[in-house]
């Protein structure tokens, strides 16, 4: 005789309830990697425990992709059909969308600084490796651009400062020249003034008395 169908109800024991979802949530999550391999599909899981922890699972493409995709899936579909946005059906469902939204954002935005990562699987860890590894390439080719072009600019500050310093000491030797020349002429202008005076000499004569004599000379 076969077993009768089992009913569906919660289960009242807690440690029973925290097995039994322990044990549906692996056998989930592996359906949702057989049907993402078997079939070619892109599958994306997203659970959360009566402690609000979140367990999901995304195949090659990451969850947010997945997010972004259903969500213009889905902006593409209101458009088809029109709904109408002031009842609160709708509006509870808009804000059920963007809470469960902001909390991938807030997970993410964990994982990516190295914290709550013991929920992540070693394919998920890999594609995070992945994602990190893209980032940092990119933060270091932005980082050598600008280091680049402070370079460049410093650069031509150096050369404009080394035209001014060529400048200035064109001009500091100019001066010099000038001041050479004409300390140049001021010593012949003094010589030949001085070329020219009057020197008295002494004549002692021994019948005479002293008598002055002045010679001079041009």
């Amino acid at each position: 005789m076969g077993r009768g169908r089992v009913q569906l109800k919660r289960i009242e024991n807690k440690i029973n309830r925290q097995v039994t979802f322990s044990k549906r949530r692996s056998g989930l999550l592996k359906k949702a990697h057989e049907i993402s391999v078997l079939c070619d599909a892109e599958v994306g899981l997203i659970v959360f425990s009566t402690k609000g922890k979140l367990f999901e699972y995304a195949n090659d493409s990451c969850m947010e992709r997945l997010l972004e995709r259903y969500e213009r899936y889905s902006f593409a579909e209101r458009q088809l059909v029109p709904t109408d946005h002031t009842s609160p059906g709708s509006w509870t469902l808009e804000h059920a969308k963007l809470k469960a939204r902001l909390e991938v954002l807030q997970r993410n935005q964990k994982h990516y600084v190295g914290e709550d990562l013991e929920s992540l699987n070693m394919k998920e860890l890999q594609n995070l490796e992945h994602q990190l590894d893209s980032a940092l390439k990119h933060i270091r080719s932005r980082k050598n651009q600008l280091m680049h072009e402070s370079i460049s600019v410093l650069q031509k500050q150096d050369r404009a400062l080394q035209e001014q310093n060529n400048q200035l000491s064109k001009k500091v030797k100019e001066r010099e020249k000038e001041v050479a020349q004409q300390n140049q002429w001021d010593q012949q202008n003094h010589e030949i003034n001085s070329s020219t005076f009057v020197l008295p000499q002494q004549l002692d004569s021994p019948h005479l008395g002293y008598t002055p004599n002045f010679l001079v000379f041009n």
